[in-house]
Order: structure tokens, then sequence, then C-alpha cells
């Protein structure tokens, strides 16, 4: 019997030590600052399976935010179950922040008119909880 998929979207917060040049993907090569970020990512199939994998310290490098984890540090997971199709708000709602800023233009956003999912801050961002209040 196949278990019930939780479908939802998910904000990861990670920390940079030190400065990095990274090729991602198709998307291209970008100097990432030492530093904070939060990238906004949906999991319609399964957050907890998602999460997981995001976790995972060996696996195929599929998705932009995989280039990333490699060197990045994940120190917050801030999973939203819904079956709403809000990563896009959520994400700007993340660039909305003080001291938001875009390092990495089409960073996860290759599938949505967003300027990317990955949000840059120079010092740590505020925490899970007022990252999903729900608005």
């Amino acid at each position: 019997m196949r278990r019930q998929q939780t479908p939802g979207v998910y904000h990861l917060v990670l920390r940079l030590a030190k400065p990095t040049v990274l090729r991602v993907g198709r998307v291209g090569r970008f100097a990432f600052p030492a530093g904070y970020y939060v990238y906004t990512g949906s999991a319609m199939n399964g957050l907890e399976q998602r999460l997981a994998r995001h976790r995972r310290q060996r696996k195929k490098l599929r998705w932009h935010i995989d280039y990333l984890l490699r060197r990045a540090e994940l120190i917050e997971v801030v999973p939203i179950a819904t079956r709403r199709k809000m990563e896009c708000a959520r994400n700007r709602r993340i660039l909305s922040l003080p001291g938001a800023e875009v390092v990495a233009p089409r960073f996860g956003s290759s599938d949505c008119r967003c300027s990317t999912h990955l949000v840059y801050f120079r010092s740590r961002p505020v925490s899970g909880c007022r990252l999903d209040d729900g608005k």
C-alpha cells in the first residue's frame, strides 16, 4: 500500500561560510558571497521525500539548489503543507524582507516568471516562525 504524500512548499535556509563561485546547471556561473540564503521550492508530490532528498549529501545534481547544497550548510527547513501553488508568492515575500538581495538570477525559477527563488542576506534572516506565518 502506497503512503499518502503531503503536498507543499518549503524554504531552505542555508549558510555559506566563504565566497564561492559555482556553475549551476544550464543557468550559468555565479559568485555566491558568504552569508545566508533562503531558497523557496515546491513539492506538490511529496514534501517529506523532497526535504529528505535535500538533506542527503550524496545525490545526483538535478535541481539548481543541489549545486549550492554541496557547499552550503543547511541550517533550517521550513515546510508548509498546502495544496495551493504558492511557491512564487512565498518567494516574493522573502524578496521583500529587509536586506534581501538577488545574486543568482533565474536560480530555481526556470519554470516561472520570478527573478530568482534564491535570496541572499548578509546576516541571518528571520527564523522559520516568521517565514511561515501563513501569509
